[in-house]
């Protein structure tokens, strides 16, 4: 019901606008009628009339500008006090209505002056220019009291809108805040499933591939090599599809019973990442440095996809190349150096064409940021190439989660 009403005032203001200054006129009129018992009466209605025609004429003013219809309003309670009305509720009801849109419609400091300034002169002139000597609790403390009714009425008003106001643009921020993390948050995933396939389909078909073009080359020459190269690149192809179904299991659903579980490859598999990359071709050094540590799952990973990728490199751009995977164990971090010493020199057979702009080296600094680490890689001045990359123990918070913190 009160919703019907509310709409119906919003769509017709001036249909609104024109019962309630009716309404006011009839009640000044009526108002002017009152007096007390002994007090003289005034004969005719037509000054009274004309001041609420003016007065009406104000309300009329108070959404558009409230402060010129309090004005107008209280000059005519004033006139009609000073001629001896008694100011009651129903003549005071247009400057009433006057000073309620003005608590509405302005500030809380704009309210008070002229809530005071009315008063004040309402007060003054009832007392100092009553030709009737109504009593003085009349003329002081009903107009005062018929002031701060509109005034707090329009005043709680102001404060509910702004309120309301107040909610709606913060559960708009709020919106607009979960939608941005929202995107964040896929972005993050989506970047970290394709970094995860890339390590995984780069380094399988690297090896595949240099594997494939080595038992090329060696098949007319030494079948039983070439015989040991293609179970090599059945072992790696088949590792390669496990890891792959393993990475895209990262996109299923909570309830898919039938996606793979398999624990993710850790530093424990590294003597068996060299022995593939050995099969390609590629002698790999690995040593240990320093007590070994146990590394929090994260870090681990991390580790290990580096080497990978380190290898992966080396792999398919310093085929025959020798390399070294270096791990330094320190009390609170794990320094990893991967080098080789390739002279730019590639063995016989199909070359394999070196992508002008690749996303291995972007990927291993993308993860050793992602745990608090930092990775160097460039030339060495000895010739060669080298990958360094220092790991905390146990994942560190990155400069880009420090600075959303």
């Amino acid at each position: 019901m009160s919703t019907n009403i509310e709409r119906f005032i919003a769509r017709h203001p001036r249909v609104v606008d024109t019962v309630t200054v009716v309404t006011l006129f009839v009640l000044f009129l009526v108002g002017a009628e009152i007096t007390l018992p002994g007090a003289g009466r005034r004969e005719g209605l037509w000054p009274a009339a004309v001041i609420a025609v003016n007065a009406c004429a104000g309300v009329l003013l108070s959404r558009s500008h409230p402060r010129t219809a309090v004005m107008v309003t209280t000059l005519c309670a004033m006139t009609a006090s000073a001629l001896g009305y008694l100011l009651t509720v129903l003549m005071l009801a247009p400057a009433m209505v006057a000073v309620y849109w003005l608590a509405v419609l302005t500030d809380r400091r704009t309210t008070r002056f002229y809530c005071v300034g009315m008063i004040v002169t309402l007060v003054a002139t009832a007392t100092i220019l009553d030709p009737v000597d109504h009593p003085l609790v009349l003329k002081t403390v009903a107009p005062i009291a018929y002031v701060l009714v509109p005034v707090a009425t329009g005043s709680a008003r102001r404060m509910r809108h702004a309120y309301l106001d107040a909610v709606h643009t913060r559960a708009e921020h709020a919106e607009r805040t979960r939608d941005e993390e929202a995107r964040h948050r896929v972005t993050e995933e989506r970047i970290r499933i394709a970094r995860e396939l890339h390590d995984v389909v780069a380094h399988h078909l690297a090896l595949a591939n240099a594997q494939a073009t080595t038992a090329a080359h060696l098949a007319r020459s030494n079948p039983e090599q070439t015989r040991r190269m293609l179970n090599d690149l059945t072992g790696t192809t088949s590792s390669a599809l496990r890891e792959l179904k393993a990475t895209v299991g990262l996109l299923r659903h909570a309830d898919d019973v039938d996606a793979p579980l398999e624990p993710a490859p850790g530093l424990s598999r590294l003597p068996e990442l060299v022995d593939t990359v050995r099969s390609a071709g590629v002698g790999v050094a690995l040593t240990t440095v320093g007590k070994e540590r146990p590394l929090s799952p994260g870090v681990e990973l991390t580790a290990f996809r580096i080497v990978q990728e380190a290898l992966t490199n080396i792999t398919k751009h310093a085929v025959g190349a020798t390399a070294c995977v270096r791990l330094a164990y320190s009390a609170d971090r794990l320094t990893i150096t991967v080098t080789n010493n390739a002279t730019a020199t590639v063995p016989a057979g199909p070359a394999v064409p070196v992508p002008a702009r690749g996303f291995g080296l972007i990927g291993m600094r993308e993860r050793a940021r992602s745990v608090g680490g930092r990775l160097e890689a460039g030339h060495r001045p000895e010739g060669g190439y080298e990958v360094s990359t220092a790991l905390p123990l146990y994942p560190q918070p990155s400069e880009e989660e420090e600075r959303t913190s």
